[in-house]
């Protein structure tokens, strides 16, 4: 019968433009005075980012589209034991705000739009010159440059956030995004490719487990910005220009985004209003 699943093309093979690796596990190398020796390649002087806690199970060469070296280390490490300082934190996710969190604090992703603009100007250059030349070499070094930089922004600001909102929070809990319907949309595509969605849920996942975190994700059909976080009440689909809303049933303002943060944080723990009940008590 036929396969399940996404239709699969014929095999590619890797370029050598593309991201390299090599693995060396026990045996295959060692540590000594700040020196990881290699097999068959010898004596490597890396700049340490940070001491490695305990022994190293293998280590991974890698060399990345702009011809940098890394080398990534597997430890085992114990679960970190830290007090949370609040019980539950929902977070929504979005394009102009980053993240807004259920107790009010945003966090606003930095900005690649200078960026971006200097490799879509590459990107153009790129396309008129001849393949296999040194000039189109060069100016696609110069793309997955300014492409790291990007990514090694975003990387950072990432990991800083999701260590800072899982080490003070005992749960959380996030929407499960339709990222790959999102980015059909042209016009917004390209903004939300850069904002790094699924590597922060991924982070918060990952760290969630090292702190002893409960780490929750909600369907993303739960109509979040459509019911007031204080009553329950249900007032629909909003325009994404409306950033702001009155609830009709009992007066109070929200912010769109937060109030959906708090929405997301209720269902995850499981206390989700009757938006149904409200509607019924608002009609009498």
């Amino acid at each position: 019968g036929k396969r399940k699943g996404k239709k699969i093309g014929s095999p590619k093979f890797k370029k050598k433009t593309n991201q390299q690796s090599a693995r060396f596990r026990i045996g295959g190398f060692s540590i000594k005075g700040g020196k990881v020796y290699l097999a068959k390649i010898g004596n490597v002087s890396p700049i340490w980012s940070r001491d490695l806690p305990f022994a190293p199970s293998s280590v991974t060469v890698i060399k990345d589209c702009a011809n940098r070296y890394f080398l990534s280390f597997v430890v085992e490490v114990e679960p970190v034991n830290i007090d949370a300082k609040n019980q539950s934190i929902g977070i929504d996710l979005g394009i102009k705000t980053f993240a807004v969190m259920s107790n009010g604090e945003k966090a606003q992703s930095p900005d690649y739009s200078k960026l971006d603009r200097k490799i879509r100007k590459l990107q153009k250059k790129l396309a008129r010159q001849l393949k296999d030349s040194q000039r189109r070499n060069k100016t696609r070094i110069k793309i997955a440059k300014l492409h790291n930089r990007i990514t090694d922004t975003r990387k950072d600001f990432l990991h800083k956030l999701s260590t800072k909102i899982v080490s003070e929070n005992g749960s959380i809990v996030l929407e499960d995004l339709n990222v790959s319907g999102m980015v059909k949309n042209r016009k917004l595509a390209r903004a939300i490719s850069l904002q790094g969605w699924r590597e922060f849920r991924t982070l918060c996942e990952a760290k969630s487990q090292k702190f002893n975190r409960d780490f929750r994700v909600i369907s993303r059909w739960e109509p979040t910005s459509q019911i007031c976080s204080e009553c329950g009440y249900k007032w629909g689909k909003l325009d994404l220009k409306i950033r702001s809303v009155k609830c009709l049933n009992c007066g109070t303002e929200h912010d769109r985004d937060e109030n959906a943060a708090k929405n997301i944080n209720k269902v995850g723990i499981g206390h989700c209003h009757d938006s149904k009940r409200a509607q019924r008590q608002s009609k009498t």
